[in-house]
């Protein structure tokens, strides 16, 4: 009797984890903010990705407002936006060993600021300081001649090398990505 309710309990416990799963699945491409990817492969098939979660401007005014200036960033929304790559690359001139990082941006009118941190694994707002942060980079930012509604970060491939841009609004801000030699 005892082995039944304790295979009993297993089997319940085992069905209640795969729906809690499942129900996360579904919520996570259900959210105002969906999931998206940017990547760049380079030249010897190596790769860097960009996960990140692309929020909606649904007529608020972003930067300045909803992203303010000269503070920390998680550039997109929900999880944390992870960069990873899978070999040492060269990021607007500062190495950036081959792993897993989250990413941040300091947006300001005329500057940005790209942060790589150590530390993953946060959600939402929590930027864990900079004791944890790999690089700091500035950014080139320009005019973009129209609105952007969706958050959007990609990858513009030349010459075996890439540029990593973030579209929102009316602004982009990029930076120069090379595999490092």
């Amino acid at each position: 009797m005892r082995k039944n309710l304790s295979g009993c309990t297993g089997l319940l416990a085992c069905l209640a984890l795969l729906a809690a799963s499942n129900a996360c699945a579904q919520e996570k491409g259900s959210r105002p903010s969906p999931p998206a990817k940017a990547e760049c492969k380079l030249t010897d098939g190596k790769t860097i990705t960009v996960d990140y979660s692309s929020p909606r401007a649904k007529g608020r005014k972003i930067y300045g407002g909803l992203v303010p200036y000269g503070k920390v960033w998680r550039a997109g929304a929900n999880e944390a936006t992870t960069f990873v790559t899978d070999t040492d690359v060269n990021v607007g001139g500062k190495t950036v060993p081959a792993g897993s990082y989250t990413m941040f941006a300091i947006p300001a009118e005329d500057k940005w600021t790209l942060v790589i941190s150590k530390k993953t694994g946060e959600w939402g707002t929590a930027y864990p300081g900079p004791e944890n942060d790999l690089v700091r980079l500035d950014m080139k930012v320009s005019k973009l001649p129209s609105p952007v509604e969706n958050f959007t970060i990609a990858f513009d491939e030349h010459a075996g090398n890439c540029t990593l841009r973030m579209d929102w609004e009316t602004t982009r801000a990029s930076v120069d990505i090379a595999k490092k030699l």
